[in-house]
């Protein structure tokens, strides 16, 4: 607790308590935990020599497929790469398309122009979903 001598008019020599913070100690702590810490922290950080083995290529590499899309016009023709195909058709003509095997497993690209109706395109989405295909990434193509 903070005192005051004097005052303005009245008697010079009294003391008065003040309702201000005194914040010197505080200050005067953090100060001391500050110069701790920045001398404690750099001893914190060890370096730890590690040795590792050189970088080395894959022993086989697995060449990229390219991506299977298939695209819906707005005349609500379905092609798969260059590809004519119907609604019928679909999974199989995909799964040739993948090479076969677990086709189910590969992804495939649905992309649509802007003029294909909601229902045409829910329709493929639901073909595909009927035949197993839950991996479909969908695109977007920017109108200018």
């Amino acid at each position: 607790m903070a005192a005051k001598l004097g005052g303005s008019g009245g008697d010079k020599h009294t003391i008065q308590q003040t309702a201000d913070i005194n914040i010197t100690p505080f200050i005067d702590i953090l100060l001391v935990l500050m110069i701790i810490f920045m001398v404690a922290a750099p001893m914190a950080t060890v370096s730890i020599r590690l040795d590792l083995p050189p970088a080395q290529p894959p022993q086989n590499p697995q060449e990229e497929k390219e991506p299977v899309y298939i695209t819906i016009q707005d005349t609500g023709q379905l092609f798969i790469s260059d590809k004519q195909t119907s609604i019928d058709n679909l999974a199989a003509d995909v799964c040739t398309a993948l090479g076969g095997g677990a086709c189910q497993e590969e992804r495939v690209f649905v992309r649509a122009q802007p003029e294909v109706k909601y229902s045409q395109f829910m329709e493929v989405m639901n073909k595909m979903q009927e035949n197993g295909f839950f991996k479909v990434g969908l695109l977007n193509e920017d109108i200018e």
